[in-house]
């Protein structure tokens, strides 16, 4: 990893304290294992700064920064705010009744939100790239990723899945590029200033804090004109009423889609055994060499051309981006295929909304396999109710689902919904649906019921890959 470059002598972060990087200092992080934070924690320690920080359990992300120089504590607790931290950095998951959030704000130590300091470090860097969007993003930042490295130019790279080709969520380079991964929940992307931004779907989703698909609009919309005047949106133009979105802006905007017309589109799309696609970009009219895809599905020849518009704009030669294209093999828990048992494909993968759902069962059926048998981890509560009937009508889609209890995360159910609520909407289809509240249970289920040929896809965004892995290790 290079040595850590920046292009300003400091810069204020939050509104309530500064960190200078030509002076570093100790900055401590609420809830240091998630795959964001984590990130940015690697940055500063890069950058010198010393870091501490906290967790609910230990992890192979913790272990990681520990040899990096990182202090960290498990559990969370108030102890863990000491005299001598000059900034507090947390999520959005974080409440107000954390013990370190309070004890933080009544010590009087500047608190910022981790995108605030994503957007602080962000801005010194020249060609910085933000990829929004309800789904796709981490799919298409590490796409992103995978062109930019083809092309030598030693980017920065903050994404929300681990990636192979940097070893982890996080690199740090020494060029003027850092592509980042932005995220609507909370609205944080709006701490964000990015030179080209990059918006692949706008949908209902995390309706524990948004009202409406007009509020997520709208909020998108900001996202939009927070990119500079001399840059670049780049939008998928079968987004419903994209152009409310990306109006009156004074920056270049850029349309990319598979259906109608637009900047970037695709012809002649085939697909192989495994579902991977091959096509023909089209810029602006103009045809260029095919793409051969190695990841499946028709939803990742669409990131691929949100990733070709970008690195066009970038100056990246055609060659390198669709070489770059090609040798892209996915992000971790996205379709990551991992491994077979008695003949059984297992692939992981990170859907948990109705679309993200469609789209991985869309591209499973592209391939070459038996029955999909789906285990499915709905996430958090408020989802589930908002959705439980998407749900039930795009699992249906699969030959057999079975599902696990619903990762909670952030909440608690006082919204009164349960897995088997959905096991009750998935069999008004027909299709076959179990329920089991623990893994070991689901473990012996489906090892039984499997058979040679099957694709069993773990899905969900919590820790249903456990499942697989289990399965594996028999």
């Amino acid at each position: 990893m290079g040595e850590l470059h920046f292009y300003r002598s400091g810069t204020t972060i939050g509104n309530m304290g500064k960190v200078n990087f030509q002076e570093p200092n100790h900055v401590h992080f609420i809830g240091i294992g998630g795959i964001s934070m984590s990130g940015l924690a690697e940055i500063l320690l890069q950058a010198g700064f010393q870091v501490t920080g906290s967790d609910r359990e230990e992890s192979e992300i913790v272990e990681t920064l520990r040899t990096l120089g990182a202090e960290i504590m498990i559990p969370q607790s108030a102890d863990n705010i000491r005299p001598g931290i000059d900034c507090v950095v947390y999520t959005a998951a974080i409440h107000s009744d954390n013990p370190e959030f309070q004890a933080a704000k009544e010590a009087g130590i500047p608190m910022l939100r981790r995108a605030e300091l994503l957007g602080q470090i962000m801005e010194h860097y020249r060609n910085s790239i933000a990829v929004a969007g309800t789904h796709g993003k981490t799919t298409t930042t590490s796409m992103l990723t995978e062109v930019l490295l083809a092309a030598d130019v030693d980017p920065t790279v903050s994404v929300g899945g681990m990636l192979s080709s940097i070893n982890g969520n996080i690199r740090v380079g020494k060029s003027e590029f850092f592509v980042a991964e932005a995220c609507e929940y909370t609205n944080s992307y709006h701490a964000l200033k990015p030179r080209y931004s990059v918006i692949t779907t706008v949908e209902e989703d995390h309706m524990d804090f948004f009202h409406n698909i007009e509020e997520i609009r709208d909020s998108f919309a900001t996202f939009a004109k927070n990119t500079a005047s001399d840059g670049a949106v780049i939008i998928n133009g079968e987004i419903e009423a994209y152009q409310t979105i990306v109006k009156d802006l004074p920056c270049k905007v850029i349309t990319y889609g598979l259906k109608g017309t637009h900047d970037l589109t695709a012809k002649g799309i085939s697909f192989d055994e495994h579902g991977c696609a091959c096509f023909t970009p089209v810029v602006q009219g103009k045809e260029l060499a095919p793409v051969t895809l190695s990841v499946p599905g028709i939803h990742n020849v669409s990131n691929a051309l949100a990733v070709l518009a970008v690195a066009r704009e970038l100056g990246v030669k055609e060659q390198i981006v669709l070489e770059g294209l090609s040798s892209f093999t996915g992000a971790g828990r996205r379709f990551e295929r991992k491994g077979e048992f008695s003949g059984v494909t297992v692939v992981d993968d990170y859907a948990h909304h109705p679309t993200e759902i469609h789209a991985t069962i869309a591209a499973a059926k592209k391939g070459s396999y038996g029955r999909l048998v789906i285990v499915f981890q709905p996430h958090t509560y408020t989802r589930t109710k908002a959705f439980l009937q998407d749900f039930a009508d795009v699992l249906s889609e699969a030959d057999m689902v079975v599902l696990s209890d619903i990762y909670a995360a952030r909440e608690q159910n006082t919204v009164g919904i349960s897995s088997v609520d959905l096991l009750e909407k998935i069999k008004e289809h027909g299709t076959e649906c179990y329920y089991f509240p623990s893994f070991s249970e689901i473990e012996e289920f489906v090892q039984k019921k499997c058979m040679n040929r099957d694709l069993l896809i773990t899905m969900g965004a919590g820790d249903i890959y456990k499942v697989g892995d289990h399965l594996l290790r028999k």
